[in-house]
């Protein structure tokens, strides 16, 4: 699986962006994708995810209320549009899809400047 990222870039606190996520490949219909992010100095973490199942989703609680994760099932596309951005939202984000095995996008940069 080969996952292709886009749509980073630098806003101001209280801006917006929106990320896309293209996977292409051996994809099965169970599969999962989300996105994770390193901001400077720390681990990378779980942002959020769809599965495409039962369409839930998941959101870490930093994000919760401000970020929305959807996707076309149909195009293998993720996308999260992240809203109210804060400059700790600073990071690589990082496209990532599961089914049996895990994949990992290039990654995207965000700047969020106060």
């Amino acid at each position: 699986v080969q996952l292709q990222a886009f749509g980073g870039g630098s806003v101001q606190a209280g801006g917006s962006l929106r990320l896309s996520c293209a996977a292409s490949g051996q994809i099965s219909s169970s599969h999962q994708m989300g996105w994770f992010r390193q901001t400077p100095g720390k681990e990378r973490e779980f942002v959020a995810r769809i599965k495409w199942s039962d369409q839930s989703r998941a959101y870490s609680n930093s994000v919760e209320d401000r970020f929305a994760i959807s996707g076309d099932k149909a195009k293998n596309m993720v996308y999260l549009q992240m809203n109210s951005l804060k400059p700790e939202d600073t990071g690589i984000y990082y496209c990532w899809f599961f089914s049996q095995w895990q994949y990992w996008g290039q990654g995207t940069e965000v700047t969020v400047s106060s």
